[in-house]
């Protein structure tokens, strides 16, 4: 939800109650994992203020569904990069450095954590909220391996008025695919803007 009015959003609340819901009124959704990694506030616009926005919404995430929400994290890494200028036709000698910033081990954690659920049969449904296609050697895995016993869903992280195609990379090993979410779901899935505590509240950031 970058660029938006909706980052404060309450992620368990969105599915079970809206999306997970609407696919199947008999499903329960019994467990969110928010696989994230902690912004760097030295290369971020907003600086030590996002770095601070962020912990205080994995804090509310986790104050309002302590048993339904593991945030689980990997890292980003930020390395100097010497890539080919923007030219046509490219030209292997003519580079310019950059600065490279890159989310490291998110995609493994995820295929970790599906597949062991899948494994340990603590999963009947397991639901992908990506569009991102290093994630289908996971579901091929998943589909091969547990066949029937799991079903797989696709949620694309895209809004209903968006022209962006699903990744059928992915939706070809799942059950189902919403391609979507919609601006009424995301609007009546907002966290309180004052969560209290038994310290100081936790407060839905100024800027967001």
């Amino acid at each position: 939800m970058k660029h938006s009015d909706d980052k404060w959003i309450d992620i368990y609340h969105l599915f079970a109650t809206h999306i997970i819901h609407q696919q199947n009124p008999e499903s329960i959704v019994d467990k969110v994992y928010f696989f994230t990694a902690d912004i760097k506030s030295r290369i971020s616009t907003q600086g030590l203020l996002a770095q601070k926005a962020q912990q205080s919404y994995h804090r509310a995430l986790l104050k309002m569904h302590p048993e339904r929400i593991e945030i689980i994290k990997g890292y980003y890494a930020l390395e100097k990069g010497n890539l080919l200028k923007y030219k046509t036709p490219p030209d292997k000698n003519d580079r310019v450095e950059v600065w490279r910033l890159e989310e490291k081990q998110t995609d493994v954690n995820i295929t970790l954590t599906a597949y062991r659920d899948a494994l340990k049969s603590e999963a009947e449904q397991i639901v992908f909220v990506s569009n991102d296609t290093d994630l289908e050697p996971a579901l091929k895995a998943l589909r091969e391996d547990m066949g029937d016993t799991i079903i797989i869903g696709i949620v694309i992280p895209i809004r209903a008025n968006s022209r962006r195609p699903p990744n059928q990379k992915l939706s070809k090993y799942a059950d189902w695919t919403r391609s979507y979410i919609t601006d009424e779901e995301l609007a009546n899935s907002q966290l309180p803007d004052k969560i209290p505590t038994s310290k100081k509240p936790i407060l839905k950031p100024e800027y967001w």
